[in-house]
């Protein structure tokens, strides 16, 4: 929901203790502003190795190869030719790497991602041209997507829309943004019924029994806000297994090196050589697309890890030393009191 994350600004929110558990991040996890309290432990690997010098030799090649020449390269080692000169920069650097790696035995050189499972989740909510200040959002669609790491293919999708509560009329301009009309959420069940099917539906998957998981997101908007404001209009807890997720964005301009104007869902996209597929703002079209993009970065070397979770009703950071962690096993949110 690209333009309600990019155009919205956020609404109030009711003031919670310190000591309420159902606002932390879980205990045993860490997140940027925990992190900051622990002694830094010591960097892992041995960069002595001469293989390291042969990839940094080869780092530098490429980086004076201009497009033409990596798309040639590309195309001779049987790689995606798609996409701008970063990414395909990117793509063989970390070819490259990854080969001379597992030939050198200098490091292990499995690029086997950290989860067997990866949700994508993009949110539809009310919205209404020019959004006062502490305007409340409401779910109105419950999209997911999943994607198997090992296959790299999306297996599996889920879709609910959903009746909003506290504004239940959509506006003229959340109808043209979405396709979601009135009648469809007229008919549709509440978010907390919708909740209890999407939770249903994880469980089916064995997800954090069997498989290990997590969710993904286009931003921090989808959990940080729209989920947070809507358990709180529910009147329900916010779910456990949704505390900790894969920002996509900043996954990709880490990877990528590309600054944040050019991790924006299109601009993605285009940049990896692919175009949007369905209407945008569907929620399950805009989190298909998402998943492709995902996969393209697997598909890269790229291997996704959570970046941020939810900490006193905020989006924070998850450094890069904290511990992978999978998604907890999806239990329906109880009522708060």
């Amino acid at each position: 929901m690209e333009s309600q994350k990019k155009t919205s600004q956020p609404a109030n929110k009711t003031s919670t203790s310190e000591n309420d558990e159902e606002e932390e991040c879980c205990a045993n996890t860490s997140c940027e502003k925990n992190e900051k309290q622990k002694p830094s432990s010591p960097k892992q690997g041995d960069f002595s190795d001469p293989v390291y010098k042969e990839i940094a030799v080869a780092n530098g090649t490429i980086n004076r190869m201009n497009r033409d020449e990596l798309r040639v390269k590309c195309a001779e080692l049987k790689l995606d030719t798609r996409g701008v000169k970063d990414v395909l920069r990117k793509r063989l650097k970390s070819y490259y790497k990854k080969q001379k790696l597992m030939h050198s035995g200098a490091a292990n050189g499995n690029t086997d991602t950290y989860f067997d499972y990866i949700c994508v989740v993009d949110f539809e909510a009310t919205c209404e041209e020019n959004n006062p200040p502490d305007y409340l959002h409401e779910i109105i669609e419950f999209p997911m997507v999943l994607i198997d790491t090992h296959t790299l293919e999306i297996v599996d999708s889920f879709q609910k829309y959903v009746k909003p509560v506290v504004n239940p009329q959509l506006s003229e301009f959340c109808v043209r943004l979405t396709g979601i009309t009135q009648k469809m959420v007229d008919e549709a069940e509440t978010f907390h019924q919708v909740l209890k099917r999407a939770v249903s539906w994880l469980q089916e998957k064995e997800l954090g029994t069997k498989y290990k998981y997590t969710f993904l997101t286009d931003g921090s908007w989808d959990m940080g806000k729209f989920l947070h404001t809507q358990c709180k209009l529910s009147c329900i807890r916010y779910p456990q297994f949704t505390r900790k997720w894969i920002n996509i964005r900043k996954s990709y301009g880490n990877f990528y090196k590309v600054p944040r104007t050019q991790t924006k869902l299109i601009c993605m996209l285009e940049n990896l050589g692919m175009q949007y597929d369905g209407r945008p703002h569907c929620g399950l079209d805009d989190s298909r697309n998402i998943a492709r993009i995902a996969i393209h970065m697997l598909k890269d070397g790229c291997q996704l890890r959570v970046n941020e979770c939810l900490h006193l009703g905020e989006p924070r950071s998850v450094p890069i030393t904290a511990p992978i962690e999978g998604a907890p096993a999806p239990q329906t949110p109880k009522k708060r009191d």
